[in-house]
């Protein structure tokens, strides 16, 4: 099975001296952290409706990055995977993932695009 194992690294020089192991496999993300009280954090792949990479100048001079991840999971619906080398791969890796653990699924995502004031209008209507 394919995928990444990342630690979330310091800004100073990009060193791996922090409690906090990202694992991104085709089915899953898992977030890993803490020293004396662990966390472990699992999101499943067809959660994950959309990504983005964020790099501030200090974490691109140290070739890190930041992944975010907007999911559809009820206890974190953002995740991020702070300070990571390889940080474009591991997107690129979780958009393909994420896309065909939908199709594996067949999820299908919906979106609620009227506005509010359709919603009043709606509510104001009086039915006889």
């Amino acid at each position: 099975m394919a995928g990444y194992v990342e630690r979330k690294r310091l800004l100073f020089f990009g060193l791996p001296w922090t409690f906090t192991k990202y694992e991104v496999k085709e089915d899953m993300i898992t977030i890993d952290s803490g020293f004396f009280n662990r966390i472990e954090n699992d999101c499943y792949m067809y959660k994950v409706q959309d990504v983005q990479l964020r790099s501030t100048l200090i974490e691109r001079l140290f070739g890190l990055g930041t992944v975010v991840c907007f999911t559809g999971d009820n206890t974190n619906p953002t995740l991020e995977l702070q300070h990571i080398k390889h940080a474009k791969e591991i997107k690129g890796f979780i958009l393909e993932a994420s896309e065909e653990a939908r199709l594996k699924r067949r999820v299908l995502t919906t979106m609620d695009i009227t506005s509010d004031a359709e919603d009043d209008d709606i509510q104001n209507i009086d039915i006889m």
